[in-house]
C-alpha cells in the first residue's frame, strides 16, 4: 500500500508546480516580449529497504527554466517600435545593472532618452544610454540598430547574445538576468533589429490549454490514488484491531 503512496504524493508535488507555470505562462499570453517558463524534471529512484522491497521511483519538484523560442512578430508600423531578429536581446539599463528583454516598445522622455515603456533606459553595445533629439523629427532604425534622425547618426541600439548554457532568471515582466554575460552581436547576418514592429509571448495557447486539461487530469488520478490508499490503510487497521 505505502510503496505508491510515496510516488503519488511526489507526482501531485510535480504536477502542481507545473499547473502554475501553465497558469502564469497563460496569464501572459498577450504581454509583448513575455517568455513562457517551463519546467524540467527528474526522476528519483528511491533503493529497496533490503528485505525483498523493490525501488520505487519517484518524480522531483522540478527545475524550472524560461523558454527561449522566438514569439510571433506583429507589424505595428510605430517608428518606436522595434522586434529582434534572431536569437539577441535588447539591453535595458535595470536598477543592478543590464537586463535583456524581447519587448522592443520605446519611448523618448523629456531629456532625449529612448526608454521601455516601463522606464529603464536602453543601451547601445557598450551600456550606455541612447540619447536623441525630443524635437528633431522621426527616427530611423537600422538592421544593425543604427538611430537617424535627420540624417544624423545618434548611436545604435545594442544587440547582446546570451550563452545557450545560461540560465535565465526573470526580472519584471519581460526582463531576462542570465547568470552568465552576455555579449554584443558583432554579425548582423544572423540577428539584427526590425523597426516597426513588435514581438509577442512565445507562449502557445493551444499547446498550454491542451497541456493544463492533461495535468489536471492526472492530478485528480494521482489524488485517487492517495485516497484509495488511505482508504486500504484505513481497512487494514480496522481489521487488525477487531482480530485481537
Amino acid at each position: 500500500m505505502e510503496a505508491s503512496l510515496s510516488p503519488a504524493l511526489s507526482a501531485q508535488l510535480a504536477i502542481e508546480r507545473r499547473l502554475d507555470t501553465l497558469a502564469h505562462n497563460l496569464a501572459n499570453i498577450r504581454t509583448a516580449g513575455f517568455r513562457a517558463e517551463e519546467v524540467k524534471f527528474d526522476e528519483l529512484l528511491k533503493p529497496g529497504d533490503g528485505f525483498g522491497s523493490d525501488p520505487v521511483s519517484l518524480a522531483s519538484e522540478g527545475t524550472t527554466f524560461l523558454s527561449t523560442k522566438n514569439g510571433e512578430l506583429t507589424q505595428t508600423g510605430n517608428p518606436l517600435d522595434m522586434a529582434v531578429a534572431g536569437d539577441a536581446w535588447f539591453g535595458m539599463q535595470g536598477p543592478n545593472g543590464v537586463v535583456y528583454t524581447r519587448d522592443g516598445r520605446m519611448r523618448i522622455n523629456q531629456a532625449g532618452t529612448v526608454e521601455t515603456l516601463t522606464g529603464y533606459p536602453l543601451v547601445d553595445a557598450g551600456g550606455a544610454q541612447i540619447q536623441v533629439n525630443t524635437n528633431g523629427g522621426p527616427l530611423t532604425i537600422a538592421r544593425d540598430g543604427m538611430i537617424t534622425q535627420n540624417g544624423q547618426q545618434l548611436g545604435a541600439v545594442g544587440l547582446f547574445t546570451i550563452p545557450a548554457t545560461a540560465k535565465l532568471n526573470r526580472f519584471d515582466t519581460s526582463g531576462v538576468v542570465p547568470d552568465q554575460a552576455a555579449q554584443p552581436a558583432l554579425d548582423f547576418s544572423q540577428v539584427g533589429v526590425m523597426q516597426g514592429f513588435i514581438e509577442g509571448s512565445n507562449v502557445n495557447p493551444v499547446l498550454e490549454m491542451t497541456r493544463l486539461i492533461e495535468l489536471q487530469r492526472a492530478f485528480e488520478s494521482a489524488a485517487n490514488l492517495v485516497q484509495s490508499n488511505e482508504r486500504s490503510l484505513g481497512d487494514a487497521i480496522q481489521t487488525l484491531g477487531s482480530s485481537r
